[in-house]
């Protein structure tokens, strides 16, 4: 099935946008972690990274747009070099930033204080956790990644963060570590919780439940694994017509590193642009409210992975 047909046969001929209220900035694909989920295919060897100038472009987009959140993310967004100035230029418009944070990063060279800076300036922390039990996270991004993110989790905690103040609220986003669904996100925020308390001593305020993409990495090992055709009709199967009203590509503006602009994040990845309304190039210098507003959004057999089950959006479960 097309997705396309998915949609028709839950009574929308296509998928239209909504209120533009988060714009989401890919800072580049460089990371210090090669972890084998990414859908970036993000890692220390790549060389993509957004300049100052672009960022600058980012901020006329943001002023036009009124957006009211700046979600940041990368590979890992804290190794650009003008990372610090650009959360300071969004704060400084009244936007709310998020930091999609891999955890190990607050642990490298000139990034120790990023806790501390992060809450003086009311960012939530985003954090990306495969698994509260060591086996399950290192079997993802690698020996040793547990152990960091722990450690940097104390940080948080000790900055104030995951202690129920919105100001400085500390999310953790989980990944299934396999070929299903992600598990129901009441029930495993409650698991999770519990789990990082008791066992650790930490604290969090929500947890994200994603379905994996069958984008980049994760495509690969379900290709290699002989697990595609069963996930994809996974995906299909288990299509609900219900996560459609919250879908993060209605309300979200996505800019890859080099100002293309895209509906989402996973399209971005798969260089599927966003197709403004009257043919203009979707680029950060042509971008027009309306045209935007205006336009079909693009998609594709990915989307399932978004509409399975309860949804999964940058935000976490949608039904």
């Amino acid at each position: 099935m097309r997705f396309e047909d998915a949609l028709a046969a839950a009574g929308s001929a296509t998928l239209k946008p909504g209120d533009l209220t988060v714009l989401q900035l890919n800072l580049g694909k460089l990371c210090n972690m090669t972890c084998a989920h990414c859908h970036v295919d993000a890692g220390p060897h790549r060389t993509e990274v957004m300049t100052r100038e672009t960022m600058e472009a980012c901020l006329r987009v943001l002023e036009a747009c009124r957006a009211e959140v700046v979600d940041v993310t990368g590979g890992a967004p804290e190794l650009n070099a003008h990372f610090r100035w650009l959360v300071d230029e969004c704060r400084a418009r009244g936007a709310r930033v998020m930091d999609r944070c891999n955890l190990s990063v607050l642990l490298t060279a000139g990034r120790t204080d990023l806790p501390e800076w992060l809450a003086a300036r009311e960012v939530e922390v985003v954090a990306s956790l495969p698994h509260y039990r060591r086996r399950n996270t290192d079997r993802q991004r690698g020996d040793g990644a547990f152990d960091k993110s722990l450690e940097a989790l104390r940080r948080l905690n000790r900055a104030g963060y995951g202690q129920g103040d919105p100001k400085r609220r500390l999310s953790l986003v989980c990944n299934p570590v396999g070929a299903f669904l992600a598990p129901p996100q009441a029930e495993a925020e409650a698991e999770w919780k519990r789990g990082l308390r008791e066992e650790h001593g930490i604290a969090f305020d929500r947890l994200i439940a994603l379905n994996n993409m069958p984008i980049s990495r994760y495509l690969a090992w379900l290709e290699a694994s002989g697990n595609l055709d069963a996930y994809m009709s996974l995906l299909v199967n288990s299509f609900n017509p219900a996560a459609i009203e919250g879908l993060m590509c209605r309300n979200t503006l996505s800019v890859s590193w080099d100002g293309r602009l895209y509906d989402c994040d996973f399209n971005q990845m798969l260089e599927l642009e966003s197709r403004p309304a009257g043919g203009r190039a979707a680029r950060l210098a042509d971008f027009d409210p309306a045209a935007f507003a205006a336009r079909d959004i693009v998609v594709g057999r990915h989307c399932f992975g978004c509409t399975a089950g309860a949804g999964s959006s940058c935000g976490g479960a949608l039904a």
